[in-house]
């Protein structure tokens, strides 16, 4: 699943494509919304709030997730797409260009004033305009004995985290994933980090935690299951971990780096 920074560059581009301009086309691939048509309307603004997109048109608001595999991707007019066209899910054209959202997990149409009901239960957005460190570090307090691995992934808590960064924060501030949150004893610099970390990378290209940018060098633990530690040459393991089994996500970490909690 994407990771905030990514959503919020897709909102960025988006936005300089279609903000302020009038639809010259609106097309809605999803069954339940196949018969709305926005053409003739004046696009407002468009926003990311954690992973989600909203493109705010007069008095609708078209609300996307990319999921796992969804991507939004825009085209000058009679551009060849990049993508297959039985994966659009929505199309919108203005007089210059033509934005395509591909394979979203959510494409949904709705009232302005029902925004609320498809991202109000989402935590302070480590990448918004009021990103509030003190909610979200109170949050996190919250959530108990709760995996701290499981605990950034949860977008009520903060918003904006995936995978790649809730496993290289945890290798950075030398927490096992499956330490309790409430045993983490500086739980504001991993507030701190979490912020950091992903604000530096929103306007890249490659996502990188380690400072390096060659090719393979990007993360420390992240995809890097069976390597040595950079730091300490331990090998790398892997695990799964999350609330459920259905919701379990990968996991790696350094042994020795990131010692598990004992009883």
């Amino acid at each position: 699943m994407p990771e905030g920074d990514t959503v919020w560059q897709t909102a960025h581009a988006l936005r300089a494509a279609l903000e302020g301009k009038i639809l010259t086309a609106c097309d809605v691939r999803v069954p339940r919304y196949a018969t709305v048509d926005l053409t003739g309307t004046r696009v407002d603004s468009v926003v990311s709030r954690g992973k989600h997109l909203l493109i705010r048109v007069d008095d609708a608001s078209i609300h996307t997730h990319l999921k796992m595999e969804g991507a939004w991707q825009i085209y000058r007019t009679g551009e060849r797409w990049r993508r297959p066209a039985h994966q659009a899910r929505i199309i919108l054209a203005t007089e210059d260009a033509v934005a395509v959202g591909f394979s979203l997990g959510i494409t949904e149409i709705l009232d302005r004033n029902q925004e609320d009901s498809v991202i109000g239960h989402l935590g302070p957005d480590l990448l918004g305009p009021n990103w509030n460190p003190t909610q979200a570090l109170a949050n996190l307090r919250a959530v108990g004995i709760q995996p701290i691995g499981t605990a950034l992934l949860d977008q009520r808590v903060l918003a904006g985290l995936g995978n790649i960064y809730r496993n290289e924060i945890c290798f950075l501030r030398g927490l096992h994933p499956r330490t309790p949150t409430a045993d983490v004893p500086d739980l504001d610099a991993v507030v701190d980090l979490s912020f950091r970390i992903i604000d530096a990378n929103k306007t890249r290209r490659v996502r990188v935690t380690t400072g390096d940018t060659r090719r393979g060098r990007e993360t420390w633990v992240y995809g890097r299951a069976g390597k040595p530690c950079r730091r300490c040459g331990t090998r790398i393991l892997d695990d799964l971990l999350g609330p459920d089994q259905l919701t379990e996500r990968q996991i790696f970490f350094c042994p020795s780096c990131q010692p598990a909690t004992r009883d």
